[in-house]
């Protein structure tokens, strides 16, 4: 049985947090293959291998809980992975409309709220959830962390702002409501994967655990959630290298060379990606009364400590002083919402324990 710690979880939480901020750092590396090339490749590795060995390894009588597991939660959380797997492309495609920071504040923005809150309202228990002690707490930080995310986004685009006027490259030419779309779209369809882990893939979790699966039951969902998002996935990248011609990539790089530190960067992305979700799933099951913030916590960290990160690699050294004031607010906004978080679930499993 596993004892609810949320204290524990929220820890495991930011290790989780901490390899999906840094998981696309090895794609500065990457040389001579296209984008498609290197996406296919991660995404190979994060949203099919990697899952799929991970839940051999740690689900005990794995293809008996495939035969007992309920073949309408299996078909769901796949159909919402898929579903994720258009929101990434989404996501991808409203950076060229609007920006990075503008693009990732508002698609985070949207899952963190919608992730967090639809599940409970799908199942019909938002108000019986938030009559319980601490609830307060934690929906004061899921907001609080909507408002970190925001500020995040404000100081992300001065920062652009002020490198395009260094490149004389004069503002980025917008198309906002396009962008906008896209963003909404993207944010949407990234939330619907906080539901597929969190809530119509917990029956698939939950026969793992009779077979004594413990903290790794959430690995078995990834087995459905993320290959849904790697067919759609490979769908988009293999038409692009059909439109483009980029197939041989695969065997030899555009400038003819053969570069297996490609693949070693494209697979440690993968891993890294994999990985916040594997601490994500142990953490999960250990937050107690309040499990269904585990969405908001995951995605309050992934700002933090990916805005800490680009401050440690010096991406916002010789900003001006109102950048870095801004980045510096938001960072502390996000802050107190993983405080306030952590708090309200910690009175929420006080309470019980009472």
């Amino acid at each position: 049985m596993i004892v609810a710690n949320p204290l524990m979880g929220t820890l495991l939480h930011a290790v989780g947090a901490i390899s999906a901020a840094l998981c696309y750092t090895p794609q500065q590396k990457i040389k001579g293959w296209s984008w498609q090339t290197y996406w296919l490749t991660q995404a190979a590795i994060c949203w099919f291998i990697a899952p799929l060995v991970g839940a051999l390894i740690t689900i005990p009588d794995f293809m008996q809980v495939l035969a007992e597991a309920p073949r309408n939660a299996m078909i769901l959380t796949f159909v919402l992975g898929a579903a994720y797997g258009v929101g990434g492309t989404a996501f991808g495609m409203a950076i060229r409309h609007v920006g990075y920071s503008l693009t990732y504040a508002i698609a985070i923005g949207i899952s963190c709220i919608l992730g967090t809150l639809t599940g409970p309202i799908i199942k019909g228990t938002l108000i019986e959830t938030l009559d319980k002690p601490g609830s307060g707490w934690v929906m004061a930080g899921v907001f609080i962390g909507l408002v970190g995310t925001l500020l995040c986004g404000v100081a992300g685009r001065l920062k652009e702002i002020e490198l395009q006027r260094e490149d004389n490259s004069g503002a980025q030419p917008f198309q906002l409501g396009r962008g906008l779309f896209l963003c909404a779209v993207a944010g949407v369809l990234s939330a619907v994967y906080g539901i597929a882990i969190n809530d119509t893939g917990a029956p698939i979790a939950a026969k793992a655990a009779e077979f004594g699966a413990g903290h790794w039951q959430t690995n078995i969902v990834y087995v459905f959630a993320n290959s849904g998002a790697f067919l759609t996935t490979a769908l988009y990248c293999l038409m692009l290298h059909k439109k483009e011609g980029t197939f041989g990539e695969f065997l030899r790089a555009s400038d003819g060379k053969h570069r297996p530190l490609n693949y070693l960067m494209a697979l440690l992305t993968g891993l890294m990606w994999y990985g916040q979700f594997l601490f994500y799933g142990v953490a999960h099951v250990r937050m107690g009364e309040f499990k269904f913030s585990s969405w908001a916590i995951h995605m309050i960290m992934l700002i933090l400590f990916s805005s800490s990160a680009g401050i440690i690699m010096k991406e916002w050294y010789g900003r001006r002083s109102r950048t870095k004031i801004a980045l510096a607010l938001a960072l502390m906004v996000l802050i107190g919402a993983v405080l306030v978080l952590t708090y309200g679930n910690y009175i929420g499993q006080a309470a019980v324990g009472h």
